[in-house]
C-alpha cells in the first residue's frame, strides 16, 4: 500500500479563483495608525490583530517598526530642552568665609543637580559617567 501523497493521486478538494484585478491593497495613514494602535494597546496578539483586519503578521510588524522609527525621527527634530542653571550664592560669598565655610564651598563646588518629574538627583565631583548617564536613562524611562 502506497502511503505517499501527492497532487498526482489525490483529487482536488478545494481552490480558489480570484476574480478582478488583483492590485495589492492601499492602506491610508490614519487607517495603519489605527491598527497599529490597535497592536499595541489590545490584550490580543499581534497575529490576531492583523487576522482581524486581513493583513499578514509581517505586514503589522513591519508597520509598528516603520511608526518607531518615525517616531524617533521627530524625537530627533525637536529642539533640545534647555533648563536655568541656578548657582547657589551664599557658599561662594567671601564674607563669613572661615575654614569650615571653605571646606562646605569646596565640598559643593563642581556638584550637578538634576530634576526630572520631580525626583532630584545630585551628582558629586568624580562621579563614575557611567553610573550618571544610567541614572538619567532611568529617571527618564520612568512613567
Amino acid at each position: 500500500m502506497d502511503t505517499e501523497h501527492s497532487a498526482i493521486t489525490e483529487p482536488v478538494r478545494r481552490f480558489e479563483v480570484f476574480t478582478g484585478v488583483g492590485r495589492r491593497r492601499t492602506w491610508s495613514i490614519e487607517a495603519k495608525a489605527r491598527i497599529v494602535a490597535e497592536s499595541l494597546t489590545s490584550e490580543d496578539s499581534v497575529c490576531a490583530v492583523a487576522r482581524r483586519h486581513g493583513l499578514s503578521p509581517q505586514q503589522l510588524f513591519g508597520w509598528r517598526r516603520q511608526a518607531r522609527q518615525s517616531a524617533s525621527r521627530s524625537a530627533e527634530k525637536e529642539a533640545p530642552l534647555f533648563v536655568p542653571a541656578v548657582v547657589d550664592a551664599p557658599a561662594l560669598t567671601a564674607r563669613g568665609r572661615g575654614p569650615r565655610r571653605a571646606r562646605r564651598a569646596d565640598a559643593v563646588s563642581g556638584m550637578i543637580e538634576l530634576e526630572i518629574d520631580g525626583v532630584t538627583v545630585r551628582v558629586g565631583r568624580g562621579a563614575d559617567v557611567k553610573t550618571v548617564v544610567a541614572v538619567i536613562r532611568a529617571l527618564k524611562a520612568c512613567p
